[in-house]
């Protein structure tokens, strides 16, 4: 026993010397070195480890891929390069249109899903009528195809000639992709809410706020705190969605890539338009899954989010 309490003495010594900020003049300990220098090294081997197999498997799908008997013919069709400098300026003239219509969209479908997601939360026998509205408008939206609802907003309106009514297929466009993830969003704010702990509105309440300053000031901020990143990633759908405008006669990215294909009957624009898709996409993607990771890290150290 005695033999055991001097040896954990040595090593709570030695734990000790590990700590930055044990003394002034702070030396690591040799077992500290030591460790530090075994994870490096474990880290270089698994950096080369995830470099090596990558290159193995992309070495072998290229392998895969020119080696099909179809690669000549899908090669010309898909991947020819001049057509692609041909389609590039046009679809990033058309990409300003895609852009425009994220940002405008994105905050209407912000402030419509959150009327939404407040009416279905309101409590009383009196709001029955807009709980009901607002839960009939998530289901059939929610249920409804986009493409269908695109159909019917950007072909269906222009048919009944209402006097006053626009009949520009970008604001057609627009205003069916704002009602579609309205009702997603809707959804999403709704959880945020119904997450914040009752006693928080009840600690509001008895501090003398109404029933609208404690759902302005202390429900609403918690909520959509919690639901930064799903929000993000419908964002991050409807950025995408947007090309669906051009079944209306917009001329947005991929209707840009459509005509140059119509006109030459070789597909490259397509992979262009899908290329610069991407290339918008994936910035939007990695800081939504930064601000998810920074969320799960506090709290996991029990910090407010």
């Amino acid at each position: 026993m005695t033999v055991a309490k001097e040896e954990s003495g040595r090593d709570s010594a030695d734990d000790t010397g590990d700590m930055p900020g044990g003394g002034d003049d702070y030396v690591p300990s040799q077992r500290r070195i030591e460790r530090e220098a075994f994870k490096r090294a474990r880290a270089r081997r698994a950096t080369a480890l995830a470099a090596l197999s990558t290159l193995v498997t992309g070495i072998v799908l290229y392998l895969i891929v020119v080696n099909a008997p179809g690669w000549p013919r899908t090669k010309e069709t898909f991947f020819d390069w001049q057509y692609a400098r041909e389609a590039f300026p046009k679809v990033l003239e058309g990409l300003w249109l895609n852009v425009r219509l994220l940002l405008i969209c994105g905050v209407a479908v912000l402030v419509l899903g959150m009327m939404i997601a407040i009416a279905r939360t309101l409590r009383g026998p009196v709001f029955f009528p807009l709980r009901f509205l607002a839960a009939a408008y998530t289901d059939f939206f929610r249920g409804l195809p986009l493409i269908i609802n695109l159909m019917i907003v950007v072909l269906g309106v222009p048919a009944l000639r209402l006097q006053g009514v626009t009949v520009d297929p970008v604001l057609l466009g627009g205003t069916a992709l704002t009602l579609t993830y309205s009702a997603y969003v809707a959804e999403v704010f709704r959880a945020g809410i119904e997450s914040v702990h009752p006693s928080q509105r009840a600690a509001a309440r008895s501090l003398g706020l109404s029933n609208r300053q404690a759902l302005r000031h202390v429900v609403l901020p918690q909520a959509v705190r919690r639901q930064v990143p799903p929000l993000l990633n419908d964002l991050v759908s409807l950025q995408k969605d947007t090309g669906l405008v051009s079944i209306g006669g917009a001329v947005d990215a991929v209707r840009a890539a459509d005509i140059i294909v119509g006109r030459s009957l070789n597909y490259t624009p397509y992979i262009v338009a899908g290329l610069v898709f991407v290339a918008l996409t994936i910035p939007m993607t990695r800081f939504t899954d930064w601000v998810t990771a920074r969320m799960d890290r506090r709290r996991a150290q029990g910090g407010s989010i």
